[in-house]
């Protein structure tokens, strides 16, 4: 065990290593935070900031001077940073788990390599794969193998003549073309395994997106019971294939037909947890900070039911030819009073970019959407309609 007062280290400084840092200091630790940025969300509340890209030697040696252990926040860190730290430091999770989650060839052929079931796919790695697609892969969608999120790096086709050009217009890199699915709902689950293999997981959240960013996430989701316990066990079994140490997001697509098929992975907390801070009796960043530091896993039962929602910088504003941005309404999300209101410390608003999220909770599913519907009304968030119970 790593006792309080101890430093964790946290490579990457957004929303998430902000949530983790605040998590982690409210059960004693100190936090150091190494990140190329100057003024990211996390650094703003770290104990310690290393202002060092995530490669240079000179920070790496500083944190693992510094930190007992090192965690991460975003699956793009470098994996080579991870095992470096990993000579003199407890570094979780490991450098093995991350390279393959923060590459889709890697994560696809891995998870199909193991009998898990995902979406029909083909991998390009150059010209000639595009050119030569099996049109039953059509209509797709062509993702780029690293750095896509939130919708990024990915682009829709409908015929063979159009995937050159998508693999082209996505800089001609490994691609992942898969072909469309028949959704009825899209799911995920959190689930945290330690250092002995125990494992748990949180309930699994149902996910609306728009534009390919999470929307809203309403957990536990509307699934029957036979479904939730087949999604928790996938991702149980996904994380212990990987040898997994920490706190893994597993996405998963629910075709029409009932067919479970595994999406992505996250090799850290996600959007979708986000609810577990406000609804859960151990969050999904104090998880990861227990685990990092060798501490008994915490409960992760719901305590009550939670819908939330996600805040875009388009909140702050006034239509799509507005130049100046000027605060939202506070006030009246903060007048709701079974919402909770969550905001990153970000600087500079910009469209399509997290800002924060309204954890909105209810003695029933039902009444966390009628919250989560009035929030969405207050602030301007598109789709509140869709919210009805």
């Amino acid at each position: 065990m790593i006792p309080p007062g101890s430093w964790l280290g946290l490579l990457g400084g957004g929303q998430l290593g902000r949530m983790f840092c605040m998590a982690a200091q409210s059960l004693g630790y100190r936090v150091a935070v190494l990140d190329p940025g100057a003024d990211g969300p996390a650094a703003g509340v770290a104990d310690r900031h290393l202002h060092a890209d995530y490669l240079d030697e000179a920070g790496l040696n500083r944190l693992a001077a510094l930190a007992a252990a090192v965690t991460t926040e975003f699956e793009n860190v470098p994996a080579a940073a991870l095992d470096f730290l990993a000579r003199s430091a407890r570094v979780s999770p490991s450098a093995a788990s991350v390279s393959i989650a923060q590459d889709r060839t890697r994560e696809k052929s891995f998870l199909a390599g193991r009998g898990f079931a995902v979406a029909p796919h083909a991998i390009l790695r150059t010209q000639d794969d595009a050119r030569r697609v099996d049109g039953s892969l059509l209509p797709g969608i062509v993702k780029s193998a690293r750095m896509g999120y939130d919708g990024k790096g990915q682009i829709r086709v409908r015929a063979e003549a159009d995937v050159p050009p998508a693999f082209e217009a996505l800089g001609g890199g490994a691609c992942v073309l898969e072909r469309y699915v028949d959704l009825a709902c899209e799911v995920s689950v959190v689930v945290a395994r330690d250092d002995l293999g125990a494992t748990t997981t949180w309930p699994v959240a149902e996910n609306r997106h728009r534009d390919g960013i999470l929307d809203v996430s309403i957990a536990p989701a509307r699934i029957d019971a036979a479904l939730d316990l087949r999604t928790r066990a996938t991702a149980t079994a996904i994380a212990t294939a990987l040898d997994y140490r920490g706190v893994l997001c597993v996405e998963f697509f629910v075709a029409r037909g009932g067919e479970l098929l595994v999406n992505e992975l996250a090799p850290r907390p996600h959007n979708s947890g986000h609810y577990t801070i406000d609804a859960c009796a151990t969050s999904q960043f104090e998880q990861q900070a227990r685990i990092l530091a060798a501490l008994p896993m915490g409960d992760t039962r719901q305590l009550a039911p939670a819908v939330m929602v996600n805040l875009l910088g388009d909140l702050w504003f006034d239509g799509p030819e507005s130049a100046r941005p000027r605060e939202p309404a506070w006030q009246s999300v903060l007048a709701l009073p079974l919402a909770k209101l969550h905001l990153y410390g970000k600087h500079e608003p910009r469209r399509g970019r997290k800002m924060g999220h309204v954890t909105c909770l209810g003695a029933t599913i039902g009444e966390a959407l009628d919250t989560a519907r009035s929030v969405k009304l207050a602030l301007g968030v598109p789709g509140a309609d869709e919210l009805l119970p």
